[in-house]
């Protein structure tokens, strides 16, 4: 795709999950009124190999009819061991960090490359206008919230066809699409037991990079797993 040289463009947000892939393909059979000039994945150098299969896939040229931009700021396994730690992990009284790597590894690299393909540097010029496409389904709608940016405009198609996630997958099921892998870094601490559990079953590649994380953060008194143990000898059993 060439540079977008006027001030209007629509972008998919696309994080490679159920909802994102879901509204991508919808987009790419026409099921919405009007098809996104490109999709942009922010890659945080940090999801399993599943994440990094299927979005190869979709960018495989016979998926979807538009293009796919990866952009990103590096590797975020790396910036928690480099002095700046943008991912919230427990501390040792229990509490979470604050909440920062989705803001500046997705979102900040997703604007500048909208930025990047209207031609703009610096400082957005009155007049600019980006439609950015959200994959939130229904039972999320609480994560709707307008863009701080004046001139991007959220959209949420999902929510427009009021489509939850079992909507989502049904319809890729219709369609005779595979299922989408959870798209989230390996060591990411909002991670719950099941997903840890499945990890750690079904995904010993990310589960022993989650370990090794854990094993270093607790050097320094900071822990993955909100019991505040080593990853690795948490009970991740079920009642059952």
């Amino acid at each position: 795709m060439n540079d977008v040289t006027n001030k209007d463009l629509c972008v998919l947000s696309l994080g490679a999950g159920v909802q994102s892939t879901t509204m991508a393909l919808m987009a790419a059979q026409g099921e919405f009124d009007k098809m996104p000039d490109c999709a942009i994945f922010a890659d945080t150098q940090s999801e399993p190999k599943a994440v990094y299969d299927h979005l190869n896939w979709l960018m495989s040229g016979n998926v979807l009819p538009f293009p796919v931009h990866v952009v990103g700021k590096g590797s975020l396994r790396d910036s928690m061991f480099d002095g700046y730690n943008p991912v919230p992990v427990y501390s040792a009284n229990g509490s979470p960090g604050r909440r920062q790597c989705t803001k500046e590894f997705k979102l900040f690299p997703i604007a500048d490359e909208q930025k990047r393909l209207l031609g703009i540097k610096g400082r957005a010029p009155k007049g600019t206008s980006v439609e950015v496409w959200i994959g939130i389904s229904t039972d999320e709608a609480s994560r709707m919230k307008p863009s701080t940016r004046g001139w991007q405009h959220n959209r949420w198609p999902l929510i427009e066809k009021r489509m939850s996630r079992s909507d989502c997958l049904l319809w890729m099921g219709r369609n005779g699409y595979p299922v989408p892998p959870r798209s989230a870094c390996t060591f990411c601490p909002y991670h719950n037991d099941r997903e840890w559990r499945e990890m750690r079953d079904l995904d010993p590649v990310s589960w022993a990079d989650a370990v090794e994380a854990d094993e270093r953060l607790r050097e320094r008194g900071e822990f993955l797993h909100r019991s505040l143990k080593p990853l690795s000898e948490v009970d991740l059993t079920t009642v059952e």
